[in-house]
């Protein structure tokens, strides 16, 4: 299904079907900051596994990133970190950054692995923080490319998208055109900001 929603001022009701989707383990595709992103329901594992074989990947093996509405639910799942990396992510988000953080014994059980970082995001993107919002907690997300690309070509024609997944996910949110530039990715597991992939976002403007 293709549901169009307005990026700017987000349609409660549509938003309230995507999200009674997301609510009975449903796979989603819907739009950020930054490219086209699949996500589903942090809370049921077997959506996260479900999202997993559609990349083709293991769960526990999965880099998925949570995407959070504000910087509220980011310590229900890391451990304490510096006041300088707080301040940071205050700066950045919503933006479009990748915060790599260590984990707390949360998310081993979200993807039953000893998995001991996440990466934590709050796209700057109205259609991505309503839903969250909405649904009461965090998605667990990951960018939607095309897999039989060499430089992995990230999809921003939502029609497209649609039409490539439409057998494979419960719903493709056409939020407009996306970007094709993937977001940067800091990495703040040793207390310091070290920028591990140049995206669209840059440490210069914050």
């Amino acid at each position: 299904m293709l549901l169009q929603i307005h990026p700017d001022n987000p349609d409660k009701r549509k938003i309230a079907q995507a999200v009674k989707i997301l609510q009975k383990g449903g796979v989603i595709i819907y739009p950020t900051d930054t490219v086209y992103s699949m996500a589903c329901d942090l809370n049921n594992r077997k959506a996260v596994e479900r999202m997993a074989q559609i990349k083709g990947i293991k769960a526990e093996k999965a880099n998925f990133s949570l995407i959070c509405y504000d910087l509220s639910h980011i310590s229900d799942y890391t451990v304490q970190f510096s006041n300088a990396v707080y301040k940071l992510m205050k700066r950045a988000l919503p933006g479009p950054f990748t915060f790599i953080l260590n984990a707390n014994t949360s998310v081993p059980k979200l993807f039953k692995s000893n998995k001991k970082t996440i990466g934590i995001r709050v796209p700057d993107n109205n259609i991505a923080r309503v839903l969250v919002q909405e649904l009461g907690n965090p998605l667990i997300s990951t960018s939607v490319h095309d897999d039989n690309d060499d430089i992995l070509e990230y999809i921003t024609d939502p029609e497209m998208i649609h039409e490539r997944f439409k057998n494979i996910v419960d719903l493709v949110i056409d939020g407009g055109f996306g970007r094709n530039e993937a977001s940067t990715i800091i990495d703040c597991t040793e207390g310091e900001a070290v920028v591990i992939r140049e995206g669209l976002g840059s440490l210069a403007v914050i």
